[in-house]
């Protein structure tokens, strides 16, 4: 037997064991407390979790759980992201615990459970798999599930009709069937890697794939899907999915309080266990990890460059300036809308907003549009796009948000320099080294703001992602540098600059 076989079969042993001494059925049940008791658990699905996975439930069901299963309890077709922190049971919840409720509230539920890769699909379907061929509770309540002849790892059929099936991320799913009945429960567990965060065309096929191909292998009055995952990574194959479809639910927990410590599963863990987890592997991995706030480390920029501050008042800018780099497609695949906004006091640059996404132009031009609007009249903002961009599409948009808007852009055409454009944005770099770069303190959990710095942390020698933000970052600076002068006349230079009072 090979070393994984063995690894694997070892596995498989521990959880059978596990299965099967965690629990005793009651010898002294009667049959009419066992239906009574069924009955309470077809309503409450904690008190499913209690009867039939003590296993599991070392501490009661946390809030969240209970909702989750609520939700889609309720909605037939719904479209859910489990997105939990670590060490929230994601998996077992949504692989395990939600799909036999629903089974034992009387749906005929056809599973399909979709892993980064098929072996681990079928890992992650194993598990219920064993329950139903171990568990004591669940063989005493409901009788022997094991179906031979369609019992194996990636497919099976319990004697009752519920039906597991496993694929791999990107995997045809053309023509999944069993007889009549089509998959009405998927499940995409923990997909994400960190293999796809740093590879975003890799993220959009799986997008395409799920829209294109997954989602409608489901037919009938039940279609349901949920993504576990937690948000660890600024740019995610979820969180693409939640910006293409904003009304799909988003269940987003964090582990717990920054601030307080406080957990949001009080149940399991101690106000005290998480501030340990942060003690251990840093603020940083335990935010981005537990509370599913990303870091990027760069290799040229670097968080440490990211200086946060409050902003002078708007009409004390000696200078403001709007960039837009326009995209066309408003795909998943195409490049960024971005509108990136800085101003100049006292010689330093400052983020004040932005607008990264991919969308068509109106969207970012409602944007510029709604900034121009709030400006006060003591304030006034330079509009600009490269004049590459300039065709007679982008110049009636203009016009038309114009006039529906009300306002007066004056959106200039500038020229792109000729220099290539990395070396453009490396030139950024003494200006953030030198801390003369401050980013609007506000925009701190502003989501473009976040895609933003992840494209400015992505720059580095023979770079694949995406660039439009730290571009239109360049234009910007670029533009601004050119109205500061020294005492005695002229552009100045790159190097450190005594911060001022903010106002």
């Amino acid at each position: 037997m090979k070393h994984q076989d063995k690894i694997a079969q070892k596995r498989i042993l521990e959880k059978i064991n596990l299965i099967r001494n965690a629990q005793s059925v009651n010898p002294n049940e009667t049959k009419e407390e066992r239906k009574a008791a069924i009955k309470v658990c077809k309503k409450d699905f904690a008190k499913t979790v209690e009867r039939y996975f003590p296993h599991y439930a070392d501490s009661p069901s946390a809030s969240f759980h209970i909702e989750l299963a609520k939700y889609l309890s309720k909605h037939l077709t719904a479209k859910a992201f489990a997105e939990w922190g670590r060490g929230l049971a994601k998996s077992v919840v949504c692989d395990i615990l939600i799909p036999f409720w629903l089974w034992l509230r009387g749906e005929k539920v056809y599973m399909v459970i979709v892993g980064n890769s098929y072996d681990k699909a079928k890992q992650l379907l194993e598990d219920l798999r064993l329950e139903w061929e171990n568990n004591p509770q669940i063989i005493a309540d409901h009788g022997e599930q094991k179906n031979l002849g369609s019992w194996e790892d990636g497919f099976y059929t319990t004697q009752s009709g519920f039906i597991g099936q496993a694929i791999g991320m990107g995997q045809s799913c053309r023509g999944l069937r069993v007889k009549n009945l089509r998959p009405n429960f998927i499940v995409m567990d923990d997909c994400e890697t960190a293999q796809t965060t740093k590879n975003e065309r890799r993220q959009d096929e799986v997008v395409e794939w799920v829209e294109k191909h997954l989602l409608p292998t489901m037919d009938g009055d039940i279609r349901r899907f949920v993504q576990a995952n937690n948000a660890f990574a600024p740019v995610m194959i979820q969180k693409k999915l939640q910006e293409r479809h904003p009304d799909w639910f988003v269940h987003h927990i964090k582990a717990y309080d920054s601030v307080t410590y406080k957990p949001s599963w009080p149940e399991k863990y101690s106000d005290t266990y998480f501030k340990t987890v942060e003690d251990e592997i840093g603020i940083l991995a335990a935010q981005a990890e537990y509370n599913q706030e990303p870091h990027v480390e760069g290799k040229i920029f670097k968080d440490e460059h990211i200086q946060w501050a409050k902003l002078p008042r708007i009409d004390h800018f000696e200078m403001i300036v709007g960039h837009w780099d326009v995209a066309y497609a408003g795909t998943s695949t195409a490049d960024y809308n971005a509108v990136r906004i800085w101003g100049l006091k006292d010689k330093q640059f400052y983020y004040i907003t932005s607008f990264v996404k991919k969308t068509k132009m109106r969207a970012a031009l409602e944007f510029i549009c709604d900034f121009q609007k709030q400006l006060p009249p003591s304030a006034f903002i330079h509009w600009q796009h490269e004049s590459q961009f300039w065709n007679d599409e982008v110049q009636r948009t203009i016009a038309e948000m114009e006039e529906l808007h009300g306002v007066d852009l004056r959106m200039a055409r500038v020229d792109t320099p000729r220099v290539r454009k990395y070396d453009r944005m490396i030139s950024m770099h003494p200006y953030y080294q030198n801390g003369r770069v401050w980013y609007n303190e506000k925009m701190k959990s502003h989501k473009d703001t976040q895609v933003g710095l992840s494209q400015l942390f992505g720059i580095e020698p023979n770079y694949k992602g995406h660039d439009d933000a730290p571009d239109a970052d360049e234009q910007c600076i670029s533009f601004l540098s050119k109205h500061i002068y020294t005492k005695r006349g002229g552009a100045i230079s790159t190097g450190r600059v005594e911060r001022k009072h903010l106002y």
